[in-house]
């Protein structure tokens, strides 16, 4: 354990100690580390020690602390994908309005605007770890609330609890993984983040097929379910328990993510200094936005997760069985099943493509080719409604339509999906990371409105929402 001794005396004298209030701020669940720890211990003894396979090892429990949290996002996923392929048989059984069911769509956004109101104090108080272990509790009591549900009363609170959760979820897991993430690896491990919610997004439209509506909310207690076990067994984030003055911790964390092989000296020293920094400096305040430092990294986080969401994605991935058969495609939910296996696959390509590739060129081309595609779908609609529905060009028309449907979320997995979660974790001044929280809130009100068809109201009151709690500040 070279590293973590060297990296307590290169720095150690310089750090400046945290505040009582921040001794108050405890780590909900203990920074065991140990299974890592072993794992780390026996595979030094076989790997060697060139610089190759302490390059590969180092990046192992960083990985595997990834994968764990992912189970929040898959989360996440899981809740949006629930309404497609369960509208019609929901309505059935409750006897509800399109409207209602509407709501219960939309409330999931809801609860999360209050979950990201309420998850940067979470978890800063608590740690990134027992954040993740509040917000798994909710979204089970959530899921079953929804199976149970006879009436409107109850599928309204399980959503408003299921969102509650995953406002949480969409703040804490970029943050933790941006934190424990090698320099290099960071826009991959951080785009795991949308690949997650795109698989719960699939597990959703699949399962929906083939198990009642109740039973898909009973196997969307699953994700959080083995959540809660796996965050005993990954360390909290470094750099919290920097900031927490927990420094023997600390160093442990980071040793353990990097590997025993590891010399963490310069990467301790730097992530001291940053705290130290950011210990020294007050809350932001309203006058210092027009700040250079400041103004570019606001417009880049206020923009990317504002154009996220009005581009609609959330409206067509919720009712993507309903738009399909709209569109006149005969097996709408086998078509939507398609549409999220393809949403996987090209999050898997930006993933690899991420650090290669750059994140400028991945957004310019991602935009482009979302609005082709809506132009296309625009127009093919406004086009059927002139045409009989037994006419080969109407049939036509169907297909060009799917394939624009196809094409789009494509285009918006390319960039725009993952890459404003990865910008929002790294672009922010290292001191003021709760800004990050107040986009995810912002942002959690425009998928509430967009999801009820205000777009423009959706945009207003989020640039104006995010402005006024800076203000309040």
């Amino acid at each position: 354990m070279n590293g973590g001794s060297s990296g307590r005396g290169g720095a150690g004298g310089g750090y400046e100690s945290g505040s009582d209030h921040d001794a108050r701020k405890q780590p909900l669940l203990v920074n065991t580390g140990s299974w890592y720890r072993m794992g780390s211990r026996q595979s030094s003894l076989t790997a060697g020690t060139s610089s190759m396979a302490i390059m590969r090892e180092s990046h192992v429990s960083a990985f595997l602390c990834t994968m764990i949290v992912a189970l929040g996002p898959i989360q996440f996923g899981f809740t949006g994908g629930f309404s497609s392929p369960t509208q019609a048989a929901i309505i059935r059984d409750l006897n509800l309005s399109i409207s209602e069911f509407s709501v219960f769509g939309s409330l999931s956004n809801v609860g999360a605007m209050v979950g990201a109101i309420a998850s940067g104090q979470m978890a800063e108080h608590i740690g990134r770890k027992g954040s993740l272990m509040i917000a798994a509790i909710p979204n089970i009591i959530g899921w079953l609330a929804i199976s149970f549900a006879k009436d409107t009363s109850f599928l309204y609170m399980g959503r408003l609890l299921e969102g509650f959760g995953v406002g949480v979820i969409s703040y804490t897991v970029p943050v933790y993984i941006a934190e424990i993430s090698p320099q290099n690896m960071r826009g991959a491990l951080g785009s795991v983040n949308q690949l997650s919610v795109t698989i719960g997004i699939v597990l959703a439209y699949i399962l929906g097929m083939f198990v009642p509506w109740r039973m898909l909310a009973v196997i969307g207690i699953l994700p959080c379910t083995i959540l809660i076990p796996g965050l005993f067994f990954i360390p909290e984030s470094p750099r919290w328990l920097a900031k927490m003055n927990k420094m023997e911790d600390f160093e442990t964390s980071l040793q353990v993510l990097r590997g025993f092989e590891t010399d963490i000296t310069s990467e301790v020293n730097d992530i001291k200094r940053a705290v130290t920094s950011a210990n020294k400096r007050a809350a932001i305040r309203f006058q210092e936005l027009n700040q250079k430092k400041f103004r570019m990294p606001l417009i880049l986080g206020i923009g990317l997760l504002v154009l996220q969401q009005l581009s609609g994605i959330n409206a067509i991935l919720f009712y993507a069985s309903s738009i399909f058969k709209a569109a006149g495609i005969t097996n709408s939910d086998l078509a939507t099943s398609g549409l999220g296996g393809i949403q996987v696959l090209a999050t898997l390509v930006t993933t690899w493509l991420l650090d290669r590739a750059g994140r400028r060129i991945l957004l310019i081309i991602s935009s482009a080719g979302m609005t082709i595609s809506l132009l296309a779908v625009a127009v093919i609609f406004f086009i059927k409604d002139t045409v009989s529905q037994d006419s080969h060009m109407y049939y036509i028309l169907s297909m060009v339509s799917l394939l624009a449907i196809v094409a789009y979320v494509i285009a918006f997995s390319f960039g725009m999906g993952a890459i404003p979660w990865v910008i929002m974790s790294e672009v922010p001044p290292g001191e003021h990371q709760e800004s990050r929280r107040k986009l995810c809130d912002a942002r959690q009100l425009a998928d509430f409105l967009w999801d009820n068809n205000d777009s423009k109201l959706a945009a207003q009151l989020e640039c104006w929402r995010y402005i006024c709690v800076l203000h309040a500040r």
